[in-house]
This record gives C-alpha cells, structure tokens and sequence, in this order.
C-alpha cells in the first residue's frame, strides 16, 4: 500500500497542498474564496477526487488549498424528477449509484449517461473534464450551472440565471445571449457548485452488440463501417473498439474470482486457469461493442441491418440478459468439463460490464486494477493507495479507419520502445470523431517503473502532436506541456480567466497558463 500525502494517486505525481477545506454549501464557499483571495492562496476544487489515471485529487502545483466538495451531495430537485421532467439538479458530491439507486427506487423508468470509471465517482466532476458515458459525451448532459467565481460572486448559466423557480430554469439549455457553460468545462475559471443533468428515458427494448473483427488487416474498413452504423442511428450509444490486451484485462479478474469461488480453485490454480480460458475465448485483435435500443420492431429491423453490413468483417454475437442467464445456467452446470467452465468464468465475467452499457454503474474496471497489483481488497476507493499506477493518454482522432488504424500502430511502436503493452479502446462517441482510450500501467512501488511509464507518455504525445493531435483529455501532470505548445491560444484562455477569477487563485495552470 501506497500513501503519504492526500494528493498520492496512481499516476505517481503528485503534489502537496496547504490545507484541506470540506464545505457543505455555496455559502461556505463564498467564504473560503474571499479568504482565499485576501490571503493570496490558491484552491483546487475536486468533487470526489476519483479521477483516476489523470490526477485524482493532485494539483496542477504546490501548496494549493485542497477543496473537496464531496460532501455537497443533494439532488436538488428530487421531489420533482419524473418521465414529464427528465432532469436532476445535482451538487457535484452526487455520485453514480446515488443517482442510479435513486432513480430505481422513485423513477425507475429513467436512466442517465453512465461511465466505466466507477460506482462513488462525481457525475459533475467526470462531466466538466469532458468524460464520456455509453450514451454519448458528458458534456452534452450537464447545462444551467451554478458557480462561484475567483471574486466570490455566484453566477448562474443560461435561464438558471431567472431562480431556480423559473419554468425554464431546469430545462431549457442554451439560456439567452451567449453560452457560457463552455467556459467552466475543462477550465478553472470557477467553481461549480450544482447543475442541470439531463436523464433519459429506459427504451423497451435494449440489447448489447459484440462485433469480433475477423482479419487484424480489416481494422480501418471495420471503423468506417462502425462509423456508418453510428451516423445511420443503428448503433445507439458510443460504440468502444477494444484491443485484445484491454478485453483480456477487463474479463481477467471476473474469471479468476468465478473459478475461486464457484469452482474451488486455488488463487495459483485459478490463475493459471483463467489464463487459458481467456486464450482460448478472446481470440480476436479486436472487438467492439455498442447497445442498440428501441421497442422490439425497431431493435429486430436494427439488428438485421447489423448484421448484413458487418457479415464479412466480424462475428456478431447479440447479447441480452437472457442470453447471459441461460448460457450462465448450462455452462456452471457443466462446470466439471473445462470447455463449459471456461464459458461460465466468462458470462460471469461479462455481466457487469453488459449491466454498464446499459446504465448500471459498476467498479468492476477498479476492482481489477485492484487485483491485478495484489492489493489486501477490492474497495474501489483504494485505488489511489494501492501499488497500481496507471497513466491515460488519450487522443482525438476524425472517425476515418485509415488514420486511425495508422495512429493506433504508430503508438504501438512508440510504446513496445518503453517496454510498454497498450490496453487501449476506441470509443466512436460522434459521427465525426473517435477518442483512443490508451491505458500504461506499471508498478508504482518501482520508481523505475513510473519514470519509465512517464516517459512513455511523454513519448506518445509527442507522436500525437507529430501528426497534428491532441489528447481529448489532459492529465494533472502534464498541462505544462499541454500550455506549451501553443502559447498565444493559451494566453487567451489565461485572458479571459481575468474577468472570472482576477487573482487566479482556482486550480492555477489547470488548462491555462500558472
């Protein structure tokens, strides 16, 4: 176990602050921002600190005041939310499976945009860092903010700015005038304090689609046509492109624990036994997978459709919660013969992770993480106090195949010279674009392993920016260099700070200059 300071966390950077401030209202944050103005002390809000792999509770630079808004946890609306008012006004202590357990309990035919990043991580937090879910981007969820500023002035965006009371305080986005809720996304030129989240309806009918990509060759052809199945709204949520390194990490931890628990293996033995299972059953380079939703007649017209454009390029396998129970059923039966019983580790394995496309939050992408680096539990807010260090570099690329199968080996080859796998996914989240989720994890025990790890990144963004890309999403770490590559764009940003927060005392050099 790691830990020695608040900001420890598993990118192996981190930072140490002055003081630690916990409030439970806007008014408290008033203050501390006067307090913090008049004293020249720079605050760093975080809303659960589980932003993992990009810096967690770190800032940008030292000696900041830690501001943890975890406490501010209300859905402020809640009397309110129903199928005729699809919308929750959260405080950024809200949590996944506090708004997923809510809604199950007082409106049940609601959903909302979930992510992989766990069950206890902030829905606001993940959504100002540009975070995507399975329905699509974050940022198109989250409107009518509340924030403080660097003045301690409480500015409210778009027609939140009428009182909440107002019929279109909570549902109309765009407000009057200009858009300022830009600004508040992947900045620092305030501090929110609650917002609009948008829900959405549970759709009749919901199914998962796996696509196993016949010949490796094939990749480029597979994105387009994954790209035209997005744009022709057959595929209904982001669509996520795995490598075999990322399917075989994600279904490792399910298949061991299955084998330990329900077949009696030893942790050695089940090991061992995990990883032939997974050999023999994730055998393509890649495989995607996407929901597709509608009532009955529209996922059957959906599906055929699916599968005549795909026939030649991939195995297409429907996977519904049926499906999975009576594989499950037979396959754990017939445990005793080792074809089934691989077959059960693997639908164990695999219903989380179906449950999260389609909208239930899990820690299952933590609790492996957790197991893989030998750590005593799997509570997912360890994660930063565990051996594990993970580091995210993830670049925008335009949804073209060609290019982007041309990324993709250009970053394998700048990895293997750091002695670095790449579990990496492509996420299709528009109809004109794909971010390349790419994960390096190593030991941060080892301080030759973080420095090795750290260097691979810095090698990766810089091929990124050799080809004219940029990462979607930046790392605590790295917004030096983020800044420093086009400063007069930056010197812009730091510009318009000077009407929001003149003393820059919130998140200093946060995506914009110290």
């Amino acid at each position: 176990m790691i830990a020695s300071n608040p900001t420890d966390n598993i990118t192996g950077r981190s930072k140490t602050i002055y003081a630690v401030h916990e409030p439970t209202s806007v008014e408290e944050i008033v203050g501390i921002v006067h307090s913090a103005r008049s004293s020249c002390t720079p605050l760093y809000p975080v809303s659960k600190g589980f932003n993992w792999g990009y810096g967690s509770r770190s800032p940008v630079i030292e000696n900041c005041a830690l501001l943890d808004l975890g406490k501010m946890n209300r859905i402020l609306n809640a009397v309110s939310i129903s199928a005729n008012n699809p919308i929750a006004v959260i405080e950024p202590g809200v949590t996944q499976i506090q708004l997923y357990e809510f809604l199950q309990k007082r409106c049940p035919d609601l959903t909302f945009n979930v992510t992989g990043s766990g069950r206890d991580t902030s829905i606001i937090g993940n959504a100002l860092d540009r975070g995507v879910g399975y329905m699509g981007p974050r940022k198109d969820d989250l409107f009518g903010l509340e924030v403080v500023t660097g003045t301690g002035e409480i500015l409210r965006t778009g027609f939140r700015r009428l009182g909440d009371s107002s019929p279109l305080a909570h549902n109309h986005p765009f407000g009057l005038g200009p858009i300022l809720d830009g600004l508040f996304f992947q900045g620092n030129f305030g501090i929110v304090t609650s917002a609009c989240f948008r829900l959405s309806p549970r759709r009749p009918k919901e199914v998962a689609v796996s696509l196993a990509l016949h010949k490796t060759s094939d990749l480029p052809q597979f994105i387009n046509e994954l790209a035209h199945l997005k744009r022709d709204g057959l595929l209904t949520s982001v669509t996520h492109i795995a490598n075999r390194a990322r399917t075989r990490s994600t279904l490792s931890f399910g298949i061991t624990r299955y084998l330990e628990n329900e077949c009696g293996f030893s942790r050695a033995g089940a090991i061992k036994e995990a990883d032939q299972a997974i050999n023999a059953i994730v055998t393509d380079e890649w495989t995607s997978l996407a929901s597709v939703t509608g009532n009955g007649g529209q996922v059957k017209a959906a599906l055929q459709e699916i599968r005549r454009r795909t026939r030649s390029l991939a195995r297409l396998m429907v996977i519904t919660d049926k499906f999975l129970d009576l594989g499950y059923a037979i396959a754990h039966f017939l445990r005793f013969i080792p074809f089934a019983r691989a077959n059960a580790a693997a639908i164990s394995a695999m219903r989380p992770l179906h449950k999260l496309a389609l909208g239930v939050p899990t820690d299952v992408a933590i609790e492996n993480l957790l197991w893989k680096f030998g750590h005593s539990n799997n509570r997912a807010a360890e994660l930063d106090r565990s051996r594990c260090g993970l580091l995210f570099v993830n670049p925008a690329l335009p949804l073209e195949g060609r290019f982007a199968a041309e990324i993709v080996e250009g970053m394998k080859s700048v990895a293997s010279r750091y002695g670095h796998t790449l579990y990496m996914t492509l996420n299709i989240e528009t109809t004109t674009s794909l971010v390349a989720i790419i994960n390096l994890l190593f030991d941060r025990a080892s301080p030759e392993e973080v420095e090795r790890a750290h260097n691979c990144a810095d090698a990766l963004l810089a091929y990124i920016r050799s080809k004219e890309l940029e990462p979607y999403r930046a790392r605590a770490d790295m917004m030096d260099q983020i800044v420093a590559s086009d400063p007069d764009y930056w010197k812009k940003i730091r510009a318009l700070k000077q009407v929001f927060d003149p003393d820059n005392i919130i998140a200093p050099g946060r995506y914009n200059l110290p």
